[in-house]
């Protein structure tokens, strides 16, 4: 018999170790040469290796979570068509049952024993306790009280009458904190169970990017609100003569503000080394995108926002969006940004104080466009208005600064004509 140790490659991104996101296989299966095994997360990029060989699996790494080393076993397998002690293992192993015994308010796991050598037992359930109800019929109530009692679906032999017949103030505290026959007071809701999720994979990699953010970023937020009607009417007009171009939403427009105003700002466009003391100064705009996945939150970035016009952004927008949700993307369409835009669309609330992508000095994040009352020369019109939020490495970037980038932007996004000027 022959054994095969497939070891983790070196993925190429100068790294020592991958975590194990999912196993595609387990011990005792069969697998063809070129099958799936396992996915492995590295940064951010998660990688699907697969079999180099046609066997059987003997043996695994560890399991969902765990951190290989480069190098290291990742999958033993017993290449040798002649498999019969693997396979007898793995009936042994199919015979083998965890006994789970249950007790009020806790569940206990015991040890793990052969099925054959359990304890035959009979247990008979208790019976429930005998219920003896009210007649109806016999209840003292009157018929107001009987027809919205039935009319609720209530059962009047469950009331407790304060006096010697139910009232309607009776029927009011039943329904509040009594339980009738198939019928649940307003405001209560069955429990869950608990459940123990582990905090693996893409879950983990943002954990700990985002409380390494926090403990070493001093956080700071400005918001203003802007006035985007006339944005707003000019995007209409936009899409309306788009022909077979995308469709355009906000954001392709506000990258194109953001190109325009950070030339202004270089403080914004940065990243902070902090262990090094050394503050980058982009002149690129390498923009990344924050975006929603099955997986958790990506950053996907676009390359050289500010050579790209609104059709172009809008296209790149939408393929990186469909590579991350798809797990497509590519490690490199996943590092280098210089800036984060983060937005939630529709659910983008009043205001948003969101972490900034570390290492870089600043995120800025646009709200929900709602339309309220405003007072243009002295009479009220209706406006879409929209909040703006940044939040700034106050180590590198002065409240001042975002103010003034924050209403240069506005003034762009305002008069959206500006933006399409030189």
């Amino acid at each position: 018999m022959a054994r095969f140790s497939f070891r983790l490659p070196d993925i190429g991104e100068g790294i020592s170790e991958a975590e194990i996101v999912g196993w595609h296989v387990k011990i005792g299966d069969r697998v063809e040469e070129d099958q799936p095994l396992a996915d492995m997360m590295t940064d951010k990029a998660t990688v699907e290796l697969e079999s180099p060989v046609s066997g059987v699996v003997v043996e695994l790494a560890g399991e969902a979570g765990d951190q290989v080393a480069i190098g290291s076993m990742l999958v033993l397998i017993e290449t040798d068509e002649a498999t019969e002690a693997v396979a007898d293992a793995a009936g042994e192993a199919a015979a083998v049952e965890t006994i789970v015994a249950e007790t009020p308010g806790e569940a206990v796991i015991a040890d793990v024993v052969p099925a054959s050598d359990l304890p035959v037992r009979s247990v008979e359930p208790e019976p429930a306790p005998e219920h003896k109800g009210i007649d109806t019929a016999k209840v003292l109530a009157s018929p107001a009280v009987r027809a919205r009692a039935k009319e609720l679906g209530v059962d009047l032999s469950q009331v407790k009458p304060s006096g010697d017949h139910i009232r309607h103030a009776d029927l009011d505290a039943f329904l509040l904190y009594g339980v009738g026959q198939g019928y649940r007071p307003a405001g209560r809701v069955p429990a869950r169970a608990d459940e123990a999720v582990k905090v693996i994979g893409m879950r983990r990699r943002i954990a700990e990017n985002m409380a390494a953010s926090k403990r070493h970023i001093p956080h700071f937020t400005y918001v203003e609100e802007i006035d985007v009607t006339k944005l707003e009417a000019m995007r209409g007009d936009l899409n309306d003569g788009r022909g077979e171009r995308p469709k355009l939403t906000l954001l392709p427009l506000l990258i194109v503000a953001i190109c325009k105003v950070l030339p202004d700002f270089p403080m914004i466009n940065a990243r902070y080394d902090d262990e090094a003391g050394v503050v980058t100064r982009h002149g690129a705009v390498h923009l990344g995108m924050a975006t929603q996945t099955d997986a958790g939150l990506m950053v996907p970035v676009i390359r050289e926002a500010q050579d790209r016009n609104v059709w172009q952004l809008a296209t790149e927008i939408g393929r990186l969006a469909d590579a991350a949700r798809s797990g497509k993307a590519k490690s490199e369409e996943l590092s280098g940004s210089t800036l984060t835009v983060t937005s939630l669309g529709p659910l983008g609330g009043i205001a948003t104080t969101p972490v900034i992508n570390r290492p870089e000095v600043a995120i800025i994040g646009p709200n929900r466009i709602v339309e309220r009352p405003v007072f243009r020369d002295g009479v009220v019109a209706a406006a879409k208005l929209m909040n703006l939020s940044i939040s700034c490495d106050h180590r590198v970037v002065d409240g001042w600064d975002a103010a003034r980038f924050v209403q240069a932007l506005k003034k762009l996004l305002e008069n959206p004509v500006l933006l399409f000027a030189d």
